[in-house]
């Protein structure tokens, strides 16, 4: 077994905190294991549950969207978050359920090694970039933790509920874009008029 399959593993079989009580699967990640840009929601909703799989949901669809626009697709990033496991009726997450996976995501970000991180929505910039982080003034700004350059643009799910705040996140998509072209060599941006 490979360092990945290994942390996959262990992870499946996690029962660190009382949402291990109430999950249907543990939603590990998905996406590139070698992926220079990472992304990470706060938690998985009911069809990550079901599926065992981050962001499948409307919101993930959207985030398909979105990085489609700026010429990226899950095959070339890695998608988390911050807790595993479904939170009972898609609440956020508490802290100490934040805190008891916080060490599944820094072993996955050990591995990953990535040159960029994004925050989607307000949970994961708290815990990431900055306690005290307000997504609705911060976002699209850039922060850079332990040689990684960081950013949060709204969780799809609240574009969904606020379709109002696109154009800002259009805005922080553009802004990703062009740190992917600076910093990643090996992560290709299609156009896109490309073909999929």
């Amino acid at each position: 077994m490979n360092e990945w399959e290994t942390l996959r593993s262990e992870c499946l079989q996690c029962y660190g905190c009382s949402l291990a009580q109430t999950r249907t699967n543990v939603v590990f990640g998905d996406g590139s294991e070698t992926a220079e840009v990472l992304f990470v929601g706060e938690g998985p909703g009911q069809n990550e549950d079901e599926q065992g799989v981050p962001f499948v949901g409307n919101a993930g669809r959207l985030l398909d969207d979105m990085l489609e626009m700026i010429g990226l697709d899950r095959s070339a990033v890695y998608i988390a978050n911050t807790v595993k496991c479904r939170p009972p009726r898609n609440r956020d997450p508490l802290n100490v359920e934040i805190a008891a996976c916080r060490g599944w995501l820094d072993r996955q970000m050990a591995l990953l090694r990535p040159k960029i991180l994004v925050c989607l929505g307000r949970i994961a910039a708290k815990e990431l970039i900055r306690e005290d982080f307000r997504i609705t003034v911060e976002h699209g700004q850039w922060f850079v933790r332990d040689g990684v350059q960081m950013t949060a643009t709204f969780h799809p799910s609240a574009l969904l509920r606020d379709p109002s705040k696109r154009p800002e996140a259009f805005e922080d998509m553009k802004s990703i874009q062009a740190k992917v072209r600076e910093l990643c060599s090996r992560t290709a941006l299609r156009s896109p008029h490309d073909p999929v």
